[in-house]
C-alpha cells in the first residue's frame, strides 16, 4: 500500500480540478491511501469525498492570517500541522502549490518522493518535476494530470467529481421546502460573484450586477423558472443590488448555506450561469448544466472540463484577452470590455438553448 498526500493551497476551482488525479490514483493504486492538504475554506467540500482518508485543511495563507491575530497560536497551528503530516509517514507528495514552502514541508515530514511543478524556481525541494512558465494552450486539468508520469499511471476519461454527504442534500431539500419550490418546478440559479481568491480585483471577473438582475428577471417571467442567487458570503452586498433591482424577485442565497449545503443546492438546479469561479466548477463537476461568462481568463484553461455541449461558455475575442497569464492578472487596460461587451440577449439565448 502507497501513502499519497495531495496538496493544493488555492480555491474551490483549483481543487475540483484535481480531482481527476485523486480518482486516477484509487484505479491504479486500490488499496492506497490519500490525503490532501488544502485550505480551511476547501476543506468541506473535500471530507465526504470517500477516496480521500484525511484532510488537512490549513494553507499556508491561513497560518499567516491565523499568526497576525496571535504569533503564539499561529506558531502552534503550524506545528500541529506539521505534525499530522509526519504522523502519516506518506510515501509520496502531489504538489500544485507552485511554491516551495509545501515542498520543503513535505521533505521535512519524511516524504521521500515529492513530485510537483517548478515555476520560477521554487521547485528546488521537489525529487520530480515539470518546468513551467504558466498554464496555457491545455486546460489546467491536463497541466494535473501530467505529473501522474512520475509514479507511472495515466488518466483514462478524466472528469471532475464532487460528493455530498446526505445531511447536506437534506438541508437543501428543505430549503427548497421553506422557499416553496416544489420538485416539478424548474429552478435556475445565478453566481453574480466568484474569484474570491482574487481579492479586490474579482470584480474583474464578474459580468454586470445589473445584467444579472435583468437575465434573472428574463428567466423568470418568460421560462417560468424559479431563479436563485448563488455565492459566498463575501459577495452579500452584490447579490442585494441585484435581489434590489430585479423585478422578479429572486432567492438571496448568498452566504446562507455552507459550502456543502451549496453544493447540495447547486446539484438540484436545471441550470447554473455564472461567472468564471468555484461555484461554476462545483456545477460542472455535479453535472448540472452552466452557461458561464469569461473575462480576462482564458477558458481554455480554467473553462469546464471536459469542454461539453451542456456547458457553454460566453466570452469575447478580444486582442487583448486573455490579460490573466501566468498566473498574474496585471490590470484591465481597455474598460472591462471583455464583459462590458456581453449582452444579456446572448446569455438568455444561450440558457434557453439548455433547458428547452
Amino acid at each position: 500500500m502507497k501513502k499519497f498526500l495531495i496538496i493544493n493551497p488555492f480555491g474551490i476551482g483549483d481543487v475540483i480540478f484535481t480531482t481527476p488525479v485523486i480518482r486516477s490514483i484509487k484505479e491504479n493504486f486500490p488499496e492506497s491511501s490519500i490525503g490532501y492538504w488544502c485550505n480551511e475554506r476547501v476543506g468541506d467540500i473535500l471530507r465526504d469525498n470517500p477516496l480521500i482518508d484525511k484532510v488537512f485543511a490549513l494553507s499556508r495563507g491561513d497560518l499567516k492570517r491565523i499568526s497576525g491575530y496571535s504569533r503564539i497560536q499561529g506558531l502552534r497551528s503550524s506545528w500541529r500541522l506539521f505534525s499530522a503530516i509526519k504522523k502519516e509517514r506518506f510515501d509520496i507528495s502531489l504538489d500544485f502549490s507552485l511554491e516551495h514552502r509545501y515542498s520543503l514541508i513535505s521533505k521535512l515530514a519524511g516524504i521521500k518522493k515529492r513530485v510537483g511543478f517548478d515555476y520560477k524556481k521554487r521547485g528546488r525541494f521537489l525529487t520530480d518535476s515539470v518546468d513551467i512558465t504558466g498554464y496555457q494552450d491545455k486546460h489546467a486539468v491536463e497541466y494535473y494530470l501530467s505529473l501522474l508520469e512520475f509514479i507511472g499511471i495515466k488518466a483514462l476519461n478524466p472528469r471532475l467529481e464532487l460528493f455530498i454527504a446526505g445531511e447536506a442534500k437534506d438541508k437543501a431539500e428543505a430549503l427548497f421546502k421553506d422557499l416553496g419550490i416544489s420538485a416539478k418546478e424548474r429552478v435556475i440559479a445565478i453566481a453574480p460573484g466568484g474569484g474570491v481568491s482574487w481579492g479586490k480585483d474579482a470584480e474583474y471577473k464578474h459580468w454586470q450586477a445589473e445584467k444579472f438582475a435583468e437575465i434573472a428577471d428574463r428567466i423568470s417571467k418568460d421560462l417560468g423558472a424559479r431563479v436563485l442567487i448563488l455565492g459566498d458570503g463575501k459577495e452579500r452586498q452584490l447579490a442585494r443590488r441585484i435581489a434590489k433591482v430585479a423585478s422578479g424577485k429572486p432567492f438571496d442565497l448568498v452566504g446562507k448555506t455552507s459550502l456543502r449545503e451549496l453544493a447540495a443546492v447547486i446539484e438540484k438546479l436545471d441550470l447554473l450561469i455564472a461567472n468564471d469561479g468555484g461555484t461554476l466548477h462545483m456545477a460542472v463537476a455535479l453535472g448540472v448544466k452552466t452557461v458561464s461568462i469569461f473575462g480576462p481568463v482564458d477558458e481554455l484553461v480554467y473553462g469546464p472540463y471536459p469542454a461539453s455541449a451542456e456547458h457553454i461558455v460566453v466570452k469575447q475575442d478580444l486582442d487583448c484577452r486573455p490579460c490573466y497569464k501566468n498566473f498574474r492578472f496585471n490590470g484591465c487596460n481597455n474598460n472591462r470590455l471583455c464583459l462590458e461587451g456581453i449582452s444579456v440577449d446572448e446569455v438568455y439565448e444561450r440558457a434557453r438553448s439548455l433547458i428547452q
